[in-house]
């Protein structure tokens, strides 16, 4: 150093304000990138949650990598720079072209600063939540260890609960949780166990809290199940004179679709009856969530029996209506009809839907002329008509939607 003061002077006397600028530049850039590199690094290390958008962490990584690839090139540029104008520490020559690098190193540090700071303005939300969720995750993990003791010992205090499907799922992911949380090295995967612990707790806690009513509930579930059974009997057993009538009133046609309904209609009503023994019995023997569960198959299949025998007794009913007045559904059908007609003409659309709704009156009378013969197929009868009533009201849907000419 003291051999620096007696050096005789030289035409590198500007190598002071260049280190000076170069210096000011690097920190510049170092101090930005450091802020904007540990919201990235949080941003990687909460990736691991269960909460995170997909594709975020990755999204500001690319990015990053870019911008940081700048950074890098920039500080080399520094790095090299300053080597050579260090020569003059050591009283070794600075080559004079040089000085011709200095701006152009201060430019690219400054550049390299800059994209530093539009990537961090860009992306400022998410790495600010980032890393708060970060700092957080030692209180998040505390948090859940302690949700969870607290669920434990109100399990341990209800063992008779213990067995409910409900009460016992949430315990075993509770249990695998803290398994996870006392494993987990990386803050995201920590983070993520104690937000599993936290849910699992709740849950458990839930169904500690509802149990004792489940044997309640089941009780009403099946005394309910019970007595739809009996109603669902009652009109299965109105399937066979039903059916027995269709055949002897109308077209056999009529009633083909449902060949088979009898039976199916008993088997539901012998599955909901084995559904609702065994139910019984697992009130009986204290698992009312079992009870529960077979309750509810014992409906679905209570409803496949009501559905099987509604639709032959329904169809008795309905074809008996058409017999008695058969020009009801018509003129019902041409009425819809009619109103179409009146819409287009209101919206000014006639050009476009007239002949559509005039072949509607055409298929009607060709259905009308089916009802002839001693059996006429009534059934066909009432299915044409619908079909030209549910074709109407596409149109008319469509028509309403169609804004007016002009």
């Amino acid at each position: 150093m003291a051999r620096r003061w007696l050096r005789s002077p030289r035409d590198d006397d500007w190598v002071p304000a260049a280190e000076q600028a170069l210096s000011t530049a690097f920190l510049d850039l170092d101090r930005r990138r450091t802020v904007a590199e540990a919201g990235v690094r949080a941003s990687e290390e909460i990736a691991a949650g269960p909460d995170l958008a997909a594709g975020t962490a990755g999204d500001i990584g690319s990015t990053w990598a870019v911008v940081r690839s700048r950074c890098d090139a920039a500080t080399s540029s520094y790095l090299a720079l300053s080597e050579q104008l260090g020569g003059r520490v050591t009283n070794r020559p600075v080559p004079p072209n040089h000085r011709a690098e200095v701006g152009p190193v201060v430019e690219q540090l400054t550049a390299a600063a800059r994209a530093v700071d539009e990537f961090y303005h860009a992306h400022r939300d998410r790495l600010a939540s980032a890393q708060a969720t970060l700092a957080a995750v030692p209180q998040l993990a505390e948090h859940a260890r302690s949700v969870a003791a607290a669920a434990q010992r109100r399990l341990a205090t209800l063992p008779q609960f213990a067995t409910y499907p409900s009460v016992h799922a949430p315990a075993t992911r509770l249990a695998a949780g803290l398994e996870r949380l006392a494993a987990a090295s990386r803050p995201g995967a920590r983070r993520a166990a104690a937000q599993q612990v936290v849910a699992a707790a709740g849950e458990l806690d839930a169904a500690l809290t509802a149990a004792p009513g489940r044997e309640t509930e089941a009780g009403t579930k099946l005394t309910s199940a019970r007595t739809r059974l009996a109603a669902a009997t009652t009109r299965t057993e109105q399937l066979g004179p039903a059916y027995s009538a269709l055949l002897r009133e109308f077209n056999a046609a009529s009633s083909a679709d449902l060949t088979g309904n009898d039976q199916q209609a008993r088997t539901g009503l012998a599955a909901a009856e084995r559904d609702l023994t065994a139910a019984t019995a697992a009130l009986r023997t204290g698992d009312p969530e079992r009870a529960v569960a077979l309750a509810g198959a014992a409906r679905a299949q209570l409803a496949v029996a009501e559905q099987a025998a509604d639709a032959v007794t329904d169809r008795l009913t309905l074809l008996r209506q058409v017999r008695d007045d058969p020009r009801a559904r018509e003129r019902a059908t041409r009425f819809r009809l009619r109103d179409a007609q009146m819409l287009a003409v209101a919206k000014g659309i006639t050009a476009e839907w007239a002949s559509v709704l005039d072949a509607q009156n055409e298929r009607i009378d060709r259905v009308v002329g089916t009802l002839a013969g001693r059996h006429p197929d009534y059934w066909a009868y009432v299915q044409g008509l619908d079909n030209v009533t549910t074709f109407v009201s596409g149109v008319v849907e469509r028509m309403r939607k169609q804004p007016q000419p002009g």
